[in-house]
């Protein structure tokens, strides 16, 4: 009986520790190892409340669908409607997000460019100021202005169809960029004044202002070298949605652009995308709260960002109460980033097709997250840009079909009762009711 007992023993299943999982033990490895932190890309990995926790109520009987192929659902979208003299028109309520030469090659900027334009919707330069390539494709290009300073450029800044003013990012809310020396080629050090070949790390705050005072003189200088002309935007991290709004509405912003935690970098601490900053879906809604409070709800523009992958997270986004959203690590997708064809060099990396992530080593065999030549040779813009222009058009479709279904003739007719949440923290976050119930956490009834 002992014997068998041992013997039931022996065939005990070993079990991992889920604090101590193989992942953390790595990492704990290599810490050990190297002494120094982590840098990667991207955004978050670790699983969040997230859009796919929330579904829409489709319309039957309290509520009257639309017809897809005979009842029009409009999408297009104005940014910038408060003070600026030209306001930005979007043919859809996507966008592309901030993106850096010198993170990201020059041919994939001009991919951006050209996708945004053939689409009807704007892209964004990013740290490190205008390249020709973006500027050229772009028929609408927003001009980000970063604490940095790289690569500023007054002339540029009239060039611009609308200004970025740009406070925080959700991967690193009270965190800089990075730019590693590898990538600062003799274009890029010379585009942002930097010593070539030396890694760069940018600024976590403005050097000439301080607070939310501070903030409404520099937008009022921002208006005043562009004539008043073009929509002044106020980007943050989704760290304290609702003040950050409040304050950036207050300021003088046309728009406020919110990134959550999903959103992606070119690189950053891994601890900082990880652990810093809070969940998308928990960010929109006191901002939203925030512009009603105030009276400025659709007055204001919200632009929501981190995530975005499908039409179905647009138009989610769009019934919390956003009036468009943006689109980063997607758009690098759609031009061919992490694309398994590549998956024999990715191996050679130590990683795999999907899971690349060391955008800032400059070594992308998709040719989109570097400065090398020959890989940058392997993206052609034209085709990226054709690819960018059809997934942006799929985003729209989709959206239009969701809004459609709950009985909308306009993306930005999406409402908040027409969702509900699978899950208690999805529904507390996007204060929508759990599926089958009434009940909204937090609320009383």
């Amino acid at each position: 009986m002992k014997d068998q007992k041992r013997e039931g023993l022996s065939r005990t299943v070993p079990r991992q520790s889920w604090t101590f999982s193989p992942e953390v033990n790595a990492e704990i490895r290599r810490a050990a190892e190297t002494g120094i932190y982590d840098i990667r890309g991207g955004g978050a990995k670790r699983r969040v409340p997230h859009f796919d926790d929330l579904l829409f109520l489709g319309a039957s009987m309290s509520r009257y669908p639309l017809e897809g192929y005979r009842e029009t659902c409009g999408t297009s979208v104005q940014l910038g409607t408060r003070f600026a003299k030209n306001p930005i028109t979007l043919d859809i309520p996507v966008t592309i997000a901030g993106m850096s030469f010198g993170s990201l090659s020059g041919p994939a900027k001009e991919a951006l460019g050209r996708g945004a334009s053939a689409a009807g919707t704007s892209t964004t330069t990013g740290d490190g100021g205008m390249t020709e390539e973006e500027r050229g494709h772009s028929t609408k290009l927003v001009y980000q202005y970063l604490p940095s300073r790289y690569g500023m450029n007054p002339d540029d800044l009239r060039r611009a169809d609308a200004i970025e003013l740009v406070v925080g990012q959700g991967a690193k809310p009270g965190g800089g960029g990075m730019l590693l020396g590898q990538k600062i080629n003799e274009r890029v050090a010379r585009m942002r004044d930097l010593p070539e070949g030396i890694d760069q790390r940018s600024a976590c705050r403005h050097p000439d202002w301080t607070g939310p005072d501070d903030l409404e003189i520099k937008i009022l200088e921002l208006r005043e070298i562009t004539g008043w002309k073009v929509p002044i935007y106020v980007k943050v991290g989704g760290a304290r949605p609702f003040y950050d709004t409040a304050l950036a509405v207050k300021a003088g912003a046309d728009v406020v652009v919110l990134d959550g935690m999903q959103g992606g970098t070119a690189a950053t601490q891994d601890i900082f995308i990880e652990h810093v900053g809070q969940p998308t879906l928990a960010c929109i809604r006191p901002a939203v709260q925030a512009l009603q409070d105030l009276g400025m709800h659709r007055k204001v523009q919200l632009v929501v960002s981190g995530g975005i992958r499908t039409g179905a997270d647009v138009a989610k986004a769009l019934a919390l109460g956003a009036d468009a959203i943006s689109i980063g690590t997607a758009a690098l997708v759609a031009l061919g980033d992490n694309d398994p064809k590549w998956e024999a060099e990715y191996q050679k990396l130590g990683t795999t097709a999907g899971a690349y992530d060391d955008w800032h080593e400059g070594r992308d065999p998709a040719g989109i997250s570097t400065q090398d030549p020959e890989l940058m040779a392997r993206l052609d813009p034209v085709e990226g840009g054709r690819r960018l222009s059809n997934y942006l058009k799929v985003l729209t479709l989709e959206c239009q079909t969701l809004a459609r279904a709950c009985g909308h003739n306009h993306v930005n007719n999406l409402e908040p009762e027409d969702l509900c949440a699978l899950t208690v923290e999805a529904a507390a976050m996007a204060q929508v009711p759990l599926a089958g119930t009434g009940w909204v956490p937090g609320k009383t009834n």
